[in-house]
């Protein structure tokens, strides 16, 4: 007999554990274009996120302390700091640039990204796989974006990497999930979280992304760039919360015509012996 009692829902979405660290929520947000610092602070709150990207060439690290930095108008008492390799081409600038993050006292934790050309921004395949094997040696916890390959997807984490960040469309296309089938073989395969990165445009996107089980979503200019951002930051927040707790209650199938919600049996009959409902000839 098939058990009908309504499960027990936990009152929040459990965390989500990367190597050492422990992120309170699955949604990762990034700290660059906005329109101001103000508006940036706001909508880091109103995302809900307590992982936030911060872009080590643009940090001005030099200036900190002196409302120069950008890390003067971050809490970091209530954030954890992912420094990014952003602006990085080969392994090598990659490399120096996680190294100094860390030097500098920012975190241990590193978003890696080495990309392949300026016009698509997508990672280099190679270079990025080095630079997760080295960075994981020296002890860092990495977070890898990549692309949708399922191959390198696997590649990536056997170096090392602490969670593998596979973009769903080119940085800051706003097209949302381009391959689904791709982002699913990769979530099948890996061990290790997955986190959607790139290509985030609005709410629906963040929704797709853990419908399909990923395991936290990053974004910056779906929020950044829209035209109220701490509306949309809102909005993402409950756009992840739906995709998470949708993924695990168990969509009902697609069919190609309809399938009635109330039962067929018992209907009342109209004076010409046809159920209501039901079309005559």
């Amino acid at each position: 007999m098939t058990d009908h009692t309504p499960a027990e829902l936990p009152a929040t979405i459990p965390p989500l554990q990367v190597g050492p660290f422990t992120f309170q929520s699955r949604l990762l947000v990034g700290t660059g274009k906005y329109p101001d610092n103000e508006c940036m602070k706001t909508a880091l709150v109103e995302s809900g996120a307590d992982v936030i990207t911060v872009a080590v060439r643009r940090a001005n690290l030099d200036e900190r302390g002196t409302g120069g930095s950008l890390l003067d108008h971050i809490d970091t008492k209530r954030y954890q700091l992912l420094p990014n390799t952003a602006g990085c081409f080969n392994a090598e600038d990659a490399l120096r640039t996680a190294r100094l993050g860390r030097e500098l006292g920012i975190s241990d934790m590193v978003k890696l990204e080495v990309l392949a050309d300026t016009q698509t921004l997508l990672p280099h395949p190679t270079q990025t796989l080095e630079a997760t094997k080295i960075l994981a040696d020296e002890g860092f916890t990495v977070l890898v974006y990549t692309s949708d390959d399922p191959v390198l997807a696997l590649e990536l984490e056997a170096a090392g990497a602490a969670a593998v960040m596979p973009a769903g469309a080119p940085i800051g296309s706003g097209q949302g999930i381009l391959n689904r089938n791709s982002i699913e073989i990769i979530l099948e395969r890996a061990s290790v979280p997955i986190i959607v990165d790139a290509g985030v445009g609005t709410a629906s996107d963040v929704t797709v992304a853990m419908e399909l089980g990923a395991d936290g979503v990053l974004l910056n200019t779906g929020i950044a760039h829209a035209k109220d951002p701490i509306r949309m930051a809102r909005a993402m927040r409950h756009a992840l919360e739906a995709g998470y707790w949708a993924a695990g209650a168990g969509r009902i199938g697609k069919k190609r015509y309809a399938n009635a919600s109330s039962p067929m049996e018992g209907l009342i009959t109209s004076a010409s012996g046809r159920p209501d409902g039901v079309p005559g000839e």
